[in-house]
């Protein structure tokens, strides 16, 4: 039996755990949380981090709407999920540290579910997290994917391949032919075997996201050189990812060998991060 009130109580407690201990480590600075309601249905809590002693910027949001139809975008491509009541929540974060030894993480976990009175409800789960880092590190890459793998084994062993894969595909950003990062995990459309089933998964992968984050930025925070919508989407909550500096510079082609083409031509490349070699 679908239970959307389980679901929404769990996410507001990971968006506390999250946010909760992610402000501990950097000490200084302290979210600040904006509760915001969306005319067309619901609202949500975000929570934004700024100018701290670890973290430049970062958020972490929840977020519930619903309403009587979906926008067309949505059903476009799936066509039974027309003329249903639909209910959507979810956490997603985005992590910019100060400190370019720390790495970037992102991380989201949802529930969606369209009703129809006299038919099935439609459900599925999503999710996942993945890191990018400026200066690459064989153990913080091991790390983060052996989390990650922890997350996925009790639901079977072929998941963790399955879902890095799917990450390595979804964030590959093909205007710059490389990935986001070193990849991690991204899933949606769970909705097997079971509601109960599918619900603990995702609740396992929004657990192991601090086991897999924190030993990261508590290893590197001190070190090097700090560096001083159709469906009527909210800016604020979109937007809180793009740091609040952000410069580019025109073909610009790091010296060889340094730690900055390394980055480039090692770390981020799509590759079995476990094996002992990485």
């Amino acid at each position: 039996m679908i239970d959307v009130e389980r679901v929404s109580s769990y996410l507001l407690r990971l968006q506390a755990s999250i946010t909760g201990a992610l402000q501990d480590i950097d000490g200084k600075a302290r979210f600040a949380l904006d509760e915001w309601q969306r005319p067309a249905g619901g609202g949500g809590r975000s929570m934004v981090i700024r100018d701290g002693a670890v973290f430049e910027q970062g958020g972490v949001n929840y977020s519930e709407v619903f309403g009587d139809n979906l926008p067309a975008s949505a059903t476009a491509h799936r066509a039974e999920l027309a003329g249903r009541q639909f209910r959507a929540m979810g956490v997603s974060l985005v992590m910019h540290p100060d400190n370019p030894y720390v790495p970037t993480s992102h991380a989201n976990v949802r529930f969606f579910v369209a009703e129809k009175t006299g038919e099935e409800p439609i459900w599925w789960f999503g999710g996942g997290f993945d890191l990018t880092p400026y200066y690459g590190f064989q153990e913080d890459c091991k790390h983060w994917h052996q989390v990650a793998k922890q997350a996925c084994d009790p639901y079977g062993a072929e998941r963790y391949n399955e879902y890095k894969k799917w990450c390595d595909d979804y964030f590959y950003l093909k205007h710059r032919n490389e990935p986001r990062g070193i990849g991690g995990l991204f899933f949606d459309d769970l909705n097997e075997p079971d509601f109960e089933t599918a619900f603990a998964f995702m609740r396992s992968i929004g657990d192991h996201y601090l086991p897999a984050y924190t030993p990261i930025v508590e290893r590197h925070k001190n070190d090097g050189t700090l560096f001083g919508l159709q469906s009527g989407g909210r800016t604020e909550s979109i937007l809180m990812s793009l740091p609040p500096v952000v410069n580019w510079r025109y073909n610009y082609q790091p010296p060889a060998d340094s730690a900055e083409a390394e980055l480039t031509d090692y770390y981020l490349k799509a590759r079995d991060w476990l094996t002992q070699d990485g």
